[in-house]
């Protein structure tokens, strides 16, 4: 079944790039959530889509909102990744598909006429109630932050 927008998100409960594991119900009632799902930790476009949020830290912690990464890469990858590029933000690791699986991310992808599974590029906007406010699927990475924060602004 589909997330659509006025959904319950799903919640989760994952190890981060720290180890310790992180679940959508400690922010409810107090933050917005950005969850943005990316194919690979340390590759151009997930790179510049994680620099890109760390840019605009400041601009989502004036609007009580926190940003969530989460990839399939383990959690001594995504520390990696956190520490080179500094991210002020969690990195979620779910190697079994489990939360890619709820939010209908994980899905067949096509590559030089190869079919695989792969994390469709796709960012959840979550109120502090719990629901989706905004869904944006298969992510131009370009602008794609900016987009976001108007949104996030729109539900305060």
């Amino acid at each position: 079944m589909e997330l659509v927008i006025g959904d319950n998100a799903p919640d989760f409960n994952l190890p981060t790039d720290s180890g310790s594991n992180l679940s959508l119900r400690e922010f409810l009632d107090k933050k917005n959530v950005v969850i943005y799902f990316y194919p690979k930790d340390d590759t151009p476009g997930c790179t510049m889509e994680a620099k890109d949020f760390k840019d605009n830290i400041d601009n989502f912690s004036s609007l009580d909102t926190v940003i969530i990464g989460v990839s399939k890469d383990s959690v001594k990858c995504h520390a990696n990744f956190k520490a080179k590029y500094d991210l002020p933000f969690y990195l979620v690791s779910d190697e079994n598909a489990e939360m890619l699986e709820k939010y209908g991310v994980w899905a067949e992808k096509s590559m030089f006429g190869k079919k695989y599974m792969g994390i469709e590029r796709t960012t959840f906007l979550i109120d502090k109630k719990g629901k989706i406010s905004e869904i944006w699927k298969n992510v131009k990475v370009s602008g794609h932050v900016n987009q976001v924060i108007e949104q996030v602004r729109n539900i305060q």
